[in-house]
C-alpha cells in the first residue's frame, strides 16, 4: 500500500511538471512607451493638477512654474523698445524745410536766367543763384543720409530688442507644464509649492491604451516569425480562463541574450532567445504594465 501511494505521488507531480510547459508560441510580459516629463523652468511649482492614476491628453496644462520675474522682464525690455521706436526720426517730417528751400531756390534760378537773358540781371547774380540751389541739393542729400542712416541703427536696436522679448517669451511658454504625449500618469515626482530646477522629473506618463508584450523566442521559430506579422496575444483571467487580442509583430531583436529566469519558452532547453515586441490595443483596459502574457503566432 505504501509503494502504492509512493508511487502514485510520483506520478501526479511527473503530470504537474509536465503541464508547466506553454501551450502557446512564446510568453513574455507587457510593456508601454514610458516618458519621464521634467521641468523646463527654475522656480516655484505654483500650481501642478495631476495625480497618479490620470488620463492626460497631449497638449493639456497641468500646471505652472513661477514666472513673475521673467514677466517683469518683458515689460522692461518692451519699454525700452517703444522708447526707441520714440527716437525714430520722421525723414518725411525732417527734410521738408530744406526741400521747400530747393523749391525757392530753383524758382529763383529760373527767374534770374531769365533777367540774364533779358539783359536786366549779370552773370553773377546767375552763378550765385545756381550756386545756390546746389549747395541746398547737396544739404538735402547729407541730411536724408544721415537721417536713414539714425533710423537703420535705430531698427536693428529695435530688432535686438525684439529677439530678447522672443526668448522671453519662450521662458515663459516653458513655465506652463503642459503635457506632450497622450497617456495615463503611473508616476508622479513632484508636487504644487516646491522649488524646482529645469531638468527635475515632474512625472512619468505612458500610452497605457497601446502595449508591447515583450515576448521570446529560440532560433527555431525565427523562421516563422516576422515584422508585420499578425498574431494573438492571450492574458489570463483569475478564474483560469484567458482573454484573446489581436497583434502585430513590430520588432524583432538581431542579437540573441539568455532567457530570462521570469519567463517561458516554447523550448525551454535552450539557453538563447530572441526579443520580440507584438503591438497590442489595452482596448478595455485589462492589460497593465508587468501583466505576464501569451502569444501565437500567425502562420506565415
Amino acid at each position: 500500500m505504501n509503494r502504492l501511494i509512493v508511487l502514485t505521488g510520483i506520478v501526479f507531480i511527473a503530470v504537474s511538471c509536465g503541464g508547466k510547459k506553454s501551450k502557446h508560441d512564446a510568453s513574455g510580459i507587457f510593456e508601454a512607451t514610458e516618458v519621464i516629463i521634467s521641468a523646463e523652468a527654475s522656480g516655484k511649482v505654483e500650481t501642478f493638477h495631476l495625480k497618479e492614476g490620470d488620463r492626460l491628453t497631449e497638449g493639456q496644462q497641468v500646471g505652472y512654474i513661477d514666472s513673475v520675474q521673467l514677466y517683469l522682464k518683458k515689460m522692461q525690455l518692451l519699454a525700452a523698445q517703444k522708447a526707441v521706436v520714440a527716437r525714430r526720426p520722421d525723414i518725411t517730417r525732417q527734410i521738408a524745410a530744406t526741400k521747400e528751400q530747393i523749391d525757392k531756390a530753383r524758382l529763383e534760378k529760373a527767374r534770374v536766367e531769365n533777367l540774364f537773358k533779358d539783359g536786366a540781371a549779370t552773370q553773377k547774380q546767375a552763378d550765385d543763384a545756381d550756386s545756390q540751389l546746389r549747395i541746398l541739393e547737396s544739404a538735402l542729400d547729407a541730411q536724408t543720409n544721415s537721417l536713414s542712416t539714425s533710423v537703420n541703427s535705430l531698427d536693428e536696436e529695435s530688432v535686438t530688442y525684439n529677439i530678447q522679448i522672443a526668448q522671453v517669451n519662450d521662458q515663459l511658454a516653458k513655465c506652463r507644464i503642459v503635457n506632450p504625449v497622450e497617456g495615463t500618469v503611473l508616476s508622479k515626482y513632484a508636487e504644487a509649492k516646491e522649488i524646482v530646477v529645469s531638468g527635475k522629473p515632474l512625472y512619468k506618463i505612458a500610452d497605457t491604451r497601446n502595449m508591447f508584450l515583450r515576448a521570446y523566442v529560440v532560433s527555431g521559430q525565427l523562421e516563422n516569425v516576422g515584422a508585420g506579422q499578425d498574431a494573438t496575444v492571450f492574458v489570463a483571467l483569475s478564474d483560469g480562463s484567458s482573454r484573446s487580442y489581436p497583434g502585430k509583430v513590430t520588432w524583432i531583436s538581431d542579437k540573441a541574450e539568455f532567457t530570462p529566469k521570469t519567463v517561458q519558452t516554447r523550448d525551454e532547453r535552450q539557453n538563447l532567445v530572441y526579443a520580440v515586441k507584438i503591438e497590442v490595443a489595452n482596448t478595455d483596459g485589462l492589460i497593465k504594465i508587468g501583466t505576464y502574457g501569451d502569444v501565437d503566432f500567425a502562420k506565415r
